[in-house]
């Protein structure tokens, strides 16, 4: 059974401690950072290492290309997506084109170190967000969608599940939610206009979403992962999606307005959130593990869709995953100039 949090471990291998945290049945997820990164082969040991202990464990990475990318050492270097943009300026079909590669490629690789999946695209517009920026596709929505669907196609060939994020657009408002809470004052409708169009367009080849942690004043008070009208009335009834909803990591400033760990996941679950992550602080993941223990299993049918297709293969200290591969790394490396 998948539980509702999704949390993170020390090192380059399991601690005594994170064992005994990986049997706690409301752990449901493992997202590895750049610390947990020293090689393909060593990654590969430690997701196996992971699913001796919980096989149903979800196991996910921030691996959108640009500046996030965790996985580093040993492989493919992934250019932004603001470099497709760029292309498609000038070449529309051959962004189109490479932006497919771009998906499959780093699919394939996350999914053959062991990782289920990566939390991409970022579906957000490249406007003036601070902590967006160049992971945007673009400016304009009508590029923003046309990219990142022939993105999301690679990362399906694959194997591996979509996740667009941040739910209903961080793109248009300016301050970084890691370190403050943004707010944006539109209206709903011109949310709806303007960024939430790549979310409403591609949905269907959307498996999970990850909202923001922006307030939108004139629509709700809260931000909105933890606002039953955004993630309720709008996401599951107005757009009819079913797919997993994650929270971004609640340990980021912007949650704080929601208490503590403890709170802030409950608040999220209320809210319609079939997993809450809290990232880089092991004491506020206990906190929130405590406040989950007398709590319900998330929806498993949902987050089952989430798990990716692994190929039982060995893996070396640098990855060659065959000629294809090859082939589309030398078609990439042109835009990570």
């Amino acid at each position: 059974m998948i539980g509702a949090l999704m949390l993170d471990i020390e090192g380059t291998s399991l601690t005594v401690e994170d064992q005994r945290l990986l049997t706690e049945p409301q752990v449901g997820g493992i997202i590895l950072f750049g610390r947990n990164i020293h090689s393909p082969q060593q990654v590969r040991a430690l997701t196996d290492s992971i699913r001796n202990i919980r096989p149903e464990l979800l196991i996910a990475v921030d691996q959108e290309g640009g500046r996030v990318q965790r996985l580093r050492a040993g492989f493919s270097r992934l250019p932004s997506m603001r470099a497709f943009g760029h292309l498609y300026e000038k070449e529309p079909e051959q962004a189109l084109i490479l932006a497919e590669q771009c998906g499959w490629l780093m699919a394939s690789e996350v999914l053959a170190v062991g990782i289920d999946f990566s939390f991409a695209p970022v579906l957000d517009l490249d406007g003036i967000s601070q902590v967006i920026g160049d992971r945007g596709f673009h400016s304009s929505t009508t590029q923003v969608i046309a990219l990142a669907s022939a993105f999301m196609q690679g990362m399906h060939r694959a194997g591996m599940a979509t996740t667009g994020k941040h739910f209903p657009g961080h793109g248009s408002v300016e301050a970084d939610s890691h370190i403050a809470a943004p707010v944006d004052h539109r209206t709903l409708a011109d949310i709806e206009r303007n960024d939430m169009q790549p979310f409403i367009q591609l949905k269907d080849q959307l498996d999970a979403l990850m909202p923001a942690h922006v307030i939108y004043d004139q629509v709700d008070p809260n931000p909105a992962g933890f606002s039953p009208f955004w993630l309720q009335t709008i996401i599951r009834q107005k757009l009819g999606f079913d797919g997993v909803l994650f929270s971004d990591d609640l340990s980021m400033q912007a949650a704080c307005v929601a208490g503590g760990a403890d709170a802030r996941i409950k608040a999220a679950l209320a809210a319609g959130c079939d997993m809450g992550l809290v990232c880089n602080d092991r004491a506020a993941a206990l906190n929130a593990l405590n406040a989950l223990q007398d709590m319900p299993l998330p929806n498993q049918q949902r987050l089952e869709k989430m798990r990716g297709k692994i190929p039982a293969i060995t893996i070396a200290e640098t990855l060659d995953l065959g000629q294809q591969w090859q082939a589309i790394k030398t078609l990439i490396e042109p835009l990570l100039t």
